[in-house]
């Protein structure tokens, strides 16, 4: 997510000419999404980041119902 930002930020400043940046080539923003690219589309995967997210979403689903399965029962009881 931090890239994307970056993406934007970088985008935001060389097409409204700040400072420094006026002088930045676009080429330095068109790495920085190719940068973004792969991560997301290679490294990411690779490495069982996206998995890693999902599960820990499933995760944490499974907890809530657990809770609240037994929260239900307590109150039949």
């Amino acid at each position: 997510m931090p890239i994307i930002l970056l993406i934007i930020a970088l985008v935001a400043l060389k097409y409204f000419e700040v400072w420094k940046f006026a002088d930045m080539s676009w080429w330095w923003i068109v790495g920085a999404m190719l940068a973004g690219f792969v991560w997301f589309e290679f490294v990411e995967p690779a490495l069982g980041l996206d998995k890693r997210k999902a599960h820990n979403v499933d995760e944490e689903r499974r907890k809530e119902r657990v809770k609240k399965s037994f929260e239900d029962l307590k109150k039949r009881k």
